[in-house]
């Protein structure tokens, strides 16, 4: 622009130079013109090294920018590559955490699957140790009971032994005191033994009875009264008189007709005897054996006898045993 300025002007003062015919006022015009062309030449120059500054700022700027665009794209680029890496890393950690994953909820599974038959096992084993603790309350219950009834039957056995004690003691002095009271007959066939609790009086038939006979002759009578005097004074006995006799049958149309009966009559014609002399009737029993009770197979004599037997009343002993 500055140039095609200068030219304009040239040309100018050429033209003027050669025509010589140009007047004042054009030539005020033209300088005028000159004037504003060299005003405008300057301010162009002007213009144009503030122009030229600014593009050497903006070229400045430009490099400046290009440099920091530059480092960005290395940045950028440094920074893709680790992002890249990044993205492996954690595309890595997802796969892994799948895995884990995985194998956790199997772990977790096959945990809850332990804990469930723990559970199970625990619950089972809860109920057998209450069952058991059942039982042994129940056990201890009837251990209890059966302590509580051995104890009452301890005491049971002790009055049961005392009652024997004292049948035993009662027994032994009536022995004493009938033995004592029919010293004269005993060597006539008359015994007088104590035997569990029991007396048994033992009278040879030759002392009581002729052969073959049921009535009762004077040493046997004195003998039964005797027992009676004795045995009357006494309180809670039971007294069976048993008639035996030996192997030889009695045949006979007139009564005694056998042994059966023989037995029978001897034992009823003592128990007339003694109830004569003041025992008690509810007391006395009479039984018939015939000859099925021998003392000695070998002795008939002996086996034809009459047997008094003595025993306490055992009322006291049966409620004992009765309450077992």
């Amino acid at each position: 622009m500055i140039k095609k300025s200068l030219r304009l002007s040239s040309f100018i003062a050429v033209l003027a130079t050669f025509s010589g015919c140009v007047t004042m006022k054009q030539f005020d015009e033209v300088q005028m013109t000159l004037d504003q062309t060299a005003e405008e030449n300057r301010r162009l120059t002007l213009s144009n090294q503030d122009g030229e500054i600014e593009r050497r700022e903006l070229a400045g700027r430009v490099e400046v920018l290009e440099n920091s665009n530059a480092a960005l794209v290395d940045d950028t680029t440094r920074l893709g590559r680790a992002l890249a890496v990044a993205l492996e890393d954690v595309q890595r950690l997802e796969d892994l955490n799948d895995v884990l994953t995985s194998e956790s909820s199997a772990r977790m599974a096959a945990i809850n699957e332990e804990n469930r038959a723990l559970l199970e096992e625990l619950s089972k084993n809860r109920a057998e140790l209450q069952a058991q603790e059942d039982d042994l309350l129940q056990l201890n219950a009837d251990l209890n009971q059966r302590e509580a009834e051995l104890a009452e039957r301890s005491q049971r056995i002790e009055e049961l032994e005392g009652l024997l004690a004292s049948r035993d003691a009662a027994a032994e002095a009536l022995r004493a005191q009938l033995a004592q009271a029919l010293l004269g007959f005993a060597d006539k066939g008359l015994t007088v033994e104590q035997r569990n609790g029991k007396v048994y009086v033992s009278l040879e038939a030759q002392l009581l009875f002729p052969s073959g006979s049921t009535a009762i002759n004077a040493d046997g009578k004195q003998a039964l009264q005797d027992l009676a005097q004795v045995v009357s004074s006494q309180s809670n006995l039971e007294i069976i008189v048993e008639g035996h006799t030996d192997t030889d049958q009695l045949r006979s149309g007139a009564i005694p007709r056998n042994n059966w009966e023989l037995s029978v009559l001897r034992s009823t014609a003592v128990v007339e005897i003694l109830t004569g002399s003041g025992v008690a009737p509810e007391a006395l029993s009479a039984a018939g054996r015939s000859e099925y009770h021998p003392v000695d197979p070998d002795d008939k004599a002996r086996n034809r006898r009459i047997e008094i037997v003595l025993a306490p009343n055992l009322d006291a002993l049966f409620d004992i045993i009765r309450a077992e």
